[in-house]
């Protein structure tokens, strides 16, 4: 199965701090998932996993200045 029947999207996980991080992924688990892979136990605790927002490649730039 081709990668491209599967949709990914950019979601926006809300940290403790206030910031947001980027992440991609299928759904916001997968995005999730894919983060557990990338990040270290400690930068996995400061993410709110029920504080998400899916966001599209034209609105990334307004969300830059809110990445952590």
């Amino acid at each position: 199965m081709s990668s491209f029947s599967n949709p990914h999207y950019m979601y926006l996980f809300g940290l403790r701090n206030g910031k947001k991080k980027l992440a991609y992924g299928a759904s916001p688990e997968d995005a999730l998932n894919i983060l557990r892979i990338r990040l270290s136990e400690e930068e996995m605790a400061d993410i709110l996993p029920d504080e998400w927002q899916k966001i599209n490649q034209r609105q990334l730039q307004q969300y830059a200045k809110d990445l952590g």
